[in-house]
């Protein structure tokens, strides 16, 4: 298929996980915007359905743990529209249960949708926009990926690897013209805590009722009762793409906002606490 004039498109957009959930919304504000979208995910049939068929979709199969359907799935891209200007890397699911209760197989399996197809999706793309000299990364974390919880260890600890590695983009990058920004919702009125998108660990063990045992408790009640409305976390996305400066961080939500706010007070309050044995470490200065 012919390259589309890159005119006609506001921008073009690349979004993984985009059949169902958040990045189906984020795929529908930004057709509804004036963009092309490269809708990718393991279900092209998924796609279809969800956000029908116009010149400005191309729905295209990558499981993000294939790094060869990365690569393939950006030449389509390349070949239907000419260029890549966002990249949102947002499939991935979670993990519910304590640290000792989490199956190895489990939290490896999350690992490699999260942190290791993120990647591979990432690298797929760069080489396209640094030869545009412009471009967006955009990853989604989550609250977790900010302030760890019980019950939900594993599972920010990979949100907490996307941080790092959006940290570090946003300072290679950011030469070359590029920004990178690690997106952290609370908890939005999705699929996210149903079973297609939340693994629970089978195995429950008795010591953690108070503290994971209570967040599993909650976790069902709060499914499809979240506070956040993911209609609003798709518009802000497109607010955040057309800022001429983007931020690193965006968090999303106002369980966010008092989660980060609670943690940085706590952080900063630990080590005044324990300043002077910090500061004892360095070598004694010759004088």
């Amino acid at each position: 298929m012919a390259t589309i004039e890159q005119g006609q498109f506001k921008r073009v957009w690349f979004i993984t996980g985009a059949s169902r959930g958040i990045g189906a919304l984020i795929a529908e504000a930004a057709l509804a915007d004036g963009n092309a979208v490269v809708a990718a995910g393991r279900n092209v049939e998924a796609i279809t359905q969800r956000l029908g068929t116009s010149a400005a979709l191309l729905p295209v199969a990558l499981d993000v743990t294939r790094e060869d359907q990365a690569h393939d799935a950006v030449r389509a891209a390349i070949a239907r529209f000419g260029r890549i200007d966002v990249l949102v890397n947002n499939a991935g699911f979670g993990l519910l249960g304590a640290i000792e209760e989490s199956a190895d197989k489990d939290v490896r399996r999350m690992y490699d949708t999260n942190v290791f197809g993120l990647l591979n999706v990432t690298r797929a793309v760069l080489p396209v926009m640094r030869a545009q000299r412009a471009g967006h990364v955009v990853n989604i974390s989550s609250i977790g990926g900010y302030r760890a919880a019980a019950g939900f260890g594993a599972y920010s600890s990979t949100k907490f690897a996307v941080e790092g590695i959006t940290e570090a983009l946003r300072a290679e990058l950011a030469p070359l013209g590029i920004h990178a920004t690690v997106v952290e919702p609370g908890y939005f009125r999705t699929d996210f805590l149903d079973a297609s998108s939340l693994v629970v660990a089978p195995q429950v063990i008795d010591d953690y009722d108070a503290t994971s045992g209570a967040v599993r408790r909650r976790a069902r009640e709060l499914n499809h009762n979240q506070p956040g409305d993911p209609a609003k976390l798709a518009a802000a996305m497109i607010a955040l793409v057309d800022a001429p400066a983007p931020p690193l961080r965006l968090p999303l939500g106002t369980d966010t906002l008092a989660a980060i706010s609670a943690k940085n007070d706590y952080v900063a309050q630990e080590m005044d606490a324990w300043r002077a044995l910090s500061a004892s470490t360095d070598f004694a200065s010759a004088s």
